[in-house]
């Protein structure tokens, strides 16, 4: 086990505790740049910044499951039809539950009315 430096009360430095003046003003500096909130950052903007990784990931998936599908109908895979099938059923289900656990739209759909539904009628 490897032991850092030993400041006289036997802690080690380099473990969260107090480093002085520096991070003081770090802290300081912290609060002062965003409005001087204490904790530093906007809520909303951490939920923005983890909505994009979800909405990225969901492209990613999207991209994989339209490669699968593409290489479903060519003849060169023609021997491993049934296992692409089956991973494209695999990864259909995983976007229904990650669109589903993160309410999202999936990419290029229309979105869902919130409200009633009119019965169609009308409007024309």
């Amino acid at each position: 086990m490897r032991m850092g430096h030993l400041d006289g009360e036997g802690r080690g430095h380099g473990h969260g505790h107090g480093h002085g003046r520096r991070g003081d003003q770090a802290q300081r500096g912290s609060r002062e740049h965003h409005g001087g909130r204490e904790g530093g950052r906007d809520p909303r903007g951490a939920q923005t910044f983890r909505r994009g990784r979800v909405l990225m990931f969901l492209e990613q998936l999207q991209v994989k499951r339209a490669r699968l599908a593409k290489q479903l109908v060519q003849p060169e895979f023609e021997a491993i039809r049934p296992t692409l099938s089956g991973e494209l059923k695999a990864l259909d289900q995983i976007i229904d539950e990650y669109v589903h656990l993160f309410d999202l739209q999936e990419i290029g759909e229309e979105p869902r009315p919130q409200g009633p539904v009119d019965g169609g009628e009308g409007n024309d």
